[in-house]
């Protein structure tokens, strides 16, 4: 960039010479003109809406077809959970505690997860918390609570796996793998959780956009896999009062920009008990086809994540809820 001085000067000698000067259009020949910032960032919006839109891009010196993109017709891809369905009109609900912490605990709060009305299991076998000192589950031990309570109760499970290495450990115990926020762009794990064949459970990470997100689950689409279900947990913003904002215009955006299914997690954008129902509820009346939430029967004493979890009697109440709401909506659009 030019030296202030120096421009004050040009213009001074060139008053000096032409009194008129400042009157007539000012010739910047010589100084290269930037793109200002703002329209940086509205050419890349630009060119990111036109890879949502489906449409053929140069990638890596190929032309290539992104895959996150709606099929034709608008058909929706469904991921089967068992018995049931995730993308369908009728919404899933994944439930159960943070962390997998004994077999006793877990057994029993999965089975007031079904009793509740829930479709499938979640649990933290391997947990990447913030500190290294906190506790980060039970391993391999955890995933087998997970397998037996499957086997009792006649539940899918879901579960994070969190490194390329385990992808195939993990895999053997569970029916869905999750790939939390801190892995969104974990691009090895996300091929490496593709190649299994399971569905995966994509989390959004907190400042990741949707454009990031969908690019993220063409890592795993890419493999052949289109099991995937991606997963509205919340954003990060200036807001203190709640542990994340959840993006509920996130929702319907997949709906209308992708044909993978989508569902929300209202745990960890409340961060308080209180708020866990009416954020799922909302999520459901956007268009997310189900919910993951946890649950504890104790939550004072759980290991992680208490203040989030609901007591098995206010998961039964959103169960309930939210099929009216599903159903409301379906009637709406219909």
């Amino acid at each position: 960039m030019e030296n202030p001085r120096t421009l004050i000067g040009e213009l001074t000698s060139r008053l000096a010479e032409d009194p008129n000067a400042l009157t007539k259009k000012p010739d910047f020949g010589q100084y290269a003109v930037r793109e200002a910032p703002g329209e940086t960032v509205r050419r890349q919006e630009a060119h990111m809406t036109q890879l949502l839109n489906g449409q053929k891009q140069a990638v890596a010196g190929s032309d290539a077809r992104f895959r996150f993109g709606p099929k034709p017709d608008n058909i929706r891809t469904l991921v089967w959970l068992g018995e049931f369905t995730v993308g369908g009109s009728y919404p899933v609900v994944i439930a159960g505690p943070c962390a997998v912490e004994d077999q006793e605990s877990f057994l029993r709060i999965a089975a007031a997860c079904k009793a509740a009305g829930a479709n499938a299991l979640r649990g933290g076998a391997f947990k990447p918390r913030t500190s290294p000192y906190s506790f980060q589950g039970l391993g391999k031990e955890g995933l087998k609570i997970l397998a037996r309570a499957r086997e009792q109760l006649g539940m899918p499970v879901c579960s994070e796996v969190l490194d390329t290495r385990d992808v195939e450990l993990v895999a053997r115990y569970v029916d869905v793998l999750q790939i939390g926020v801190r892995n969104m762009h974990n691009y090895a794990l996300l091929t490496e959780a593709g190649r299994s064949g399971l569905p995966v459970l994509l989390k959004r990470d907190f400042g990741a956009t949707v454009q990031e997100w969908c690019l993220a689950a063409e890592y795993i689409l890419s493999t052949g896999n289109d099991k995937v279900i991606l997963c509205e947990r919340g954003i990060r913003t200036f807001e203190p009062s709640t542990r994340y904002t959840l993006d509920i215009a996130a929702v319907p955006l997949i709906l209308q920009e992708s044909h993978m299914p989508v569902i929300v997690d209202p745990s960890h954008a409340a961060g308080k008990r209180s708020l866990v129902a009416a954020l799922g509820r909302a999520g459901i009346a956007a268009g997310a086809h189900g919910l993951i939430v946890e649950v504890h029967d104790n939550p004072a004493v759980a290991d992680c994540d208490g203040a989030q979890a609901l007591l098995p009697n206010d998961l039964q109440s959103l169960v309930a809820s939210v099929s009216r709401i599903a159903e409301a909506c379906k009637t709406t659009d219909d």
